[in-house]
Protein backbone atom coordinates (compact mmCIF):
# COMPACT_ATOMS: atom_id res chain seq x y z
CA UNK A 1 0.00 0.00 0.00
CA UNK A 2 3.01 2.22 0.52
CA UNK A 3 5.15 2.34 -2.57
CA UNK A 4 0.84 2.26 -4.05
CA UNK A 5 0.74 6.10 -2.15
CA UNK A 6 4.26 6.86 -3.15
CA UNK A 7 3.47 6.33 -6.90
CA UNK A 8 0.37 7.52 -6.57
CA UNK A 9 1.99 10.62 -5.14
CA UNK A 10 4.60 10.86 -7.88
CA UNK A 11 2.52 10.20 -10.67
CA UNK A 12 0.84 13.38 -9.55
CA UNK A 13 3.67 15.73 -8.53
CA UNK A 14 5.03 14.73 -12.22
CA UNK A 15 4.11 17.96 -14.81
CA UNK A 16 2.16 16.31 -18.01
CA UNK A 17 4.16 16.13 -21.12
CA UNK A 18 3.93 19.41 -23.43
CA UNK A 19 2.23 19.20 -26.47
CA UNK A 20 5.29 18.86 -29.14
CA UNK A 21 5.96 18.53 -32.64
CA UNK A 22 8.77 17.45 -34.84
CA UNK A 23 11.48 19.57 -36.35
CA UNK A 24 14.79 19.45 -38.03
CA UNK A 25 17.88 20.66 -36.93
CA UNK A 26 21.27 20.72 -38.34
CA UNK A 27 23.43 17.66 -36.07
CA UNK A 28 26.53 20.14 -36.85
CA UNK A 29 27.91 23.83 -38.11
CA UNK A 30 26.83 23.70 -42.03
CA UNK A 31 28.36 26.41 -44.28
CA UNK A 32 26.58 27.83 -47.04
CA UNK A 33 26.84 25.73 -49.88
CA UNK A 34 26.37 22.56 -48.40
CA UNK A 35 24.47 19.93 -50.11
CA UNK A 36 22.40 18.22 -47.00
CA UNK A 37 22.95 14.72 -46.11
CA UNK A 38 20.93 13.22 -43.91
CA UNK A 39 23.55 13.00 -41.21
CA UNK A 40 23.40 16.60 -41.22
CA UNK A 41 20.34 16.61 -39.54
CA UNK A 42 18.54 15.45 -36.33
CA UNK A 43 14.90 15.40 -35.63
CA UNK A 44 13.53 16.74 -32.16
CA UNK A 45 10.63 17.80 -31.29
CA UNK A 46 9.65 21.49 -29.99
CA UNK A 47 6.72 22.88 -28.22
CA UNK A 48 3.70 24.01 -31.39
CA UNK A 49 4.98 27.96 -30.66
CA UNK A 50 8.37 27.47 -31.92
CA UNK A 51 7.50 25.60 -34.79
CA UNK A 52 7.51 29.03 -37.40
CA UNK A 53 6.70 28.84 -40.84
CA UNK A 54 8.56 26.96 -43.29
CA UNK A 55 10.30 25.28 -40.10
CA UNK A 56 10.70 21.44 -41.79
CA UNK A 57 9.61 18.51 -40.14
CA UNK A 58 10.86 15.85 -42.20
CA UNK A 59 14.39 14.69 -43.41
CA UNK A 60 13.58 14.02 -47.22
CA UNK A 61 12.43 17.71 -47.19
CA UNK A 62 16.06 18.84 -46.74
CA UNK A 63 18.27 15.73 -47.90
CA UNK A 64 20.06 16.31 -51.24
CA UNK A 65 19.45 20.16 -51.27
CA UNK A 66 21.34 23.22 -50.88
CA UNK A 67 21.92 26.02 -48.19
CA UNK A 68 21.84 29.53 -49.01
CA UNK A 69 23.17 30.50 -45.48
CA UNK A 70 25.44 29.08 -43.09
CA UNK A 71 23.14 26.56 -40.09
CA UNK A 72 25.01 26.48 -36.44
CA UNK A 73 24.45 23.34 -34.98
CA UNK A 74 21.60 23.00 -33.42
CA UNK A 75 19.36 25.95 -35.70
CA UNK A 76 16.18 25.01 -37.18
CA UNK A 77 16.09 24.09 -40.55
CA UNK A 78 13.79 26.13 -42.81
CA UNK A 79 12.91 25.94 -46.16
CA UNK A 80 13.87 29.72 -46.74
CA UNK A 81 17.65 28.35 -45.89
CA UNK A 82 17.86 26.21 -48.87
CA UNK A 83 18.16 26.61 -52.69
CA UNK A 84 15.24 25.86 -54.42
CA UNK A 85 11.22 27.70 -54.20
CA UNK A 86 11.93 28.45 -50.21
CA UNK A 87 14.17 30.90 -51.28
CA UNK A 88 11.98 32.84 -52.92
CA UNK A 89 9.52 33.03 -49.70
CA UNK A 90 7.85 36.86 -50.02
CA UNK A 91 9.08 37.73 -53.18
CA UNK A 92 6.30 39.00 -55.51
CA UNK A 93 4.24 36.35 -57.38
CA UNK A 94 6.24 35.31 -60.36
CA UNK A 95 9.94 36.16 -58.86
CA UNK A 96 12.85 33.65 -60.61
CA UNK A 97 16.07 32.98 -58.78
CA UNK A 98 18.97 33.96 -61.70
CA UNK A 99 22.52 33.00 -60.67
CA UNK A 100 24.63 35.47 -61.91
CA UNK A 101 28.39 34.89 -62.61
CA UNK A 102 30.29 38.19 -61.53
CA UNK A 103 33.38 39.04 -63.33
CA UNK A 104 35.34 40.23 -60.39
CA UNK A 105 34.94 36.83 -57.61
CA UNK A 106 36.10 38.35 -55.18
CA UNK A 107 33.94 41.82 -55.03
CA UNK A 108 31.23 39.32 -53.78
CA UNK A 109 32.59 39.16 -50.39
CA UNK A 110 30.92 42.57 -50.12
CA UNK A 111 27.34 41.51 -50.40
CA UNK A 112 25.03 39.92 -48.00
CA UNK A 113 21.67 38.18 -48.71
CA UNK A 114 19.08 40.61 -48.27
CA UNK A 115 21.02 43.71 -50.16
CA UNK A 116 19.85 45.53 -53.19
CA UNK A 117 21.88 45.29 -56.12
CA UNK A 118 21.71 46.93 -60.00
CA UNK A 119 23.08 44.21 -62.20
CA UNK A 120 25.45 45.92 -64.85
CA UNK A 121 26.62 44.33 -67.97
CA UNK A 122 29.42 45.99 -69.65
CA UNK A 123 30.73 44.80 -73.31
CA UNK A 124 33.92 45.48 -75.32
CA UNK A 125 37.16 44.34 -74.45
CA UNK A 126 39.24 47.19 -73.10
CA UNK A 127 41.45 47.13 -75.70
CA UNK A 128 40.65 48.02 -79.49
CA UNK A 129 36.25 47.47 -78.25
CA UNK A 130 35.16 50.24 -76.34
CA UNK A 131 33.42 49.13 -73.13
CA UNK A 132 29.68 50.03 -72.84
CA UNK A 133 27.53 49.64 -69.78
CA UNK A 134 24.06 48.78 -69.48
CA UNK A 135 21.91 48.58 -66.47
CA UNK A 136 20.08 44.80 -66.93
CA UNK A 137 18.35 44.86 -63.62
CA UNK A 138 17.87 47.15 -60.96
CA UNK A 139 17.47 46.99 -57.24
CA UNK A 140 17.39 43.36 -57.24
CA UNK A 141 17.63 41.40 -53.61
CA UNK A 142 20.42 39.11 -53.28
CA UNK A 143 19.03 35.42 -52.48
CA UNK A 144 22.57 33.72 -52.12
CA UNK A 145 26.37 34.28 -52.51
CA UNK A 146 28.59 31.31 -53.73
CA UNK A 147 31.47 32.86 -50.65
CA UNK A 148 31.80 35.05 -48.00
CA UNK A 149 35.80 35.56 -46.80
CA UNK A 150 36.89 33.87 -49.69
CA UNK A 151 36.55 30.70 -47.85
CA UNK A 152 35.41 28.63 -50.60
CA UNK A 153 37.53 25.43 -49.75
CA UNK A 154 34.24 24.16 -47.82
CA UNK A 155 32.07 24.28 -51.00
CA UNK A 156 30.99 21.44 -53.48
CA UNK A 157 32.48 22.44 -56.86
CA UNK A 158 34.73 25.31 -54.89
CA UNK A 159 36.32 27.10 -58.45
CA UNK A 160 32.67 26.76 -60.23
CA UNK A 161 31.17 28.36 -57.50
CA UNK A 162 33.63 31.33 -57.54
CA UNK A 163 32.18 34.68 -57.82
CA UNK A 164 28.77 33.04 -58.09
CA UNK A 165 25.10 35.25 -56.27
CA UNK A 166 21.34 34.53 -56.90
CA UNK A 167 18.85 37.54 -57.18
CA UNK A 168 15.29 37.18 -56.87
CA UNK A 169 13.93 39.40 -60.46
CA UNK A 170 10.89 39.65 -62.60
CA UNK A 171 10.26 37.86 -65.47
CA UNK A 172 11.27 40.63 -67.80
CA UNK A 173 14.28 40.33 -65.62
CA UNK A 174 15.02 37.21 -65.77
CA UNK A 175 14.70 37.57 -69.35
CA UNK A 176 17.51 39.95 -69.61
CA UNK A 177 20.19 38.56 -66.79
CA UNK A 178 19.45 34.99 -68.28
CA UNK A 179 22.88 34.12 -70.00
CA UNK A 180 23.96 37.47 -69.88
CA UNK A 181 27.51 36.75 -68.65
CA UNK A 182 28.33 35.29 -72.33
CA UNK A 183 27.45 38.60 -73.75
CA UNK A 184 29.92 40.99 -71.44
CA UNK A 185 30.91 41.19 -67.87
CA UNK A 186 28.61 41.32 -64.90
CA UNK A 187 29.20 43.66 -62.34
CA UNK A 188 26.52 44.73 -59.20
CA UNK A 189 26.41 47.88 -57.31
CA UNK A 190 25.17 48.28 -53.81
CA UNK A 191 21.82 50.33 -53.51
CA UNK A 192 19.51 51.39 -50.79
CA UNK A 193 16.27 50.31 -50.47
CA UNK A 194 13.96 52.30 -52.96
CA UNK A 195 12.31 56.42 -51.25
CA UNK A 196 8.91 55.75 -49.99
CA UNK A 197 6.22 58.72 -51.44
Amino acid sequence: MLCLAAAITVHQLTPAPADTVPALSASRDLPAGTAVQSADLEMIRIPPGMRTDGTLGAREQATGRQLAAPLRKGQLVNDAQLLGPGLLTGTPPGSAAVPLRMADASSIQLVSPGQLVDVVLTAGNGFDQPGQSEVLASGVPVLWTATKGGDSGQWLGTSETDGLIVVAASAGQAARLAGASTQGKLFFVLVGPPQSG
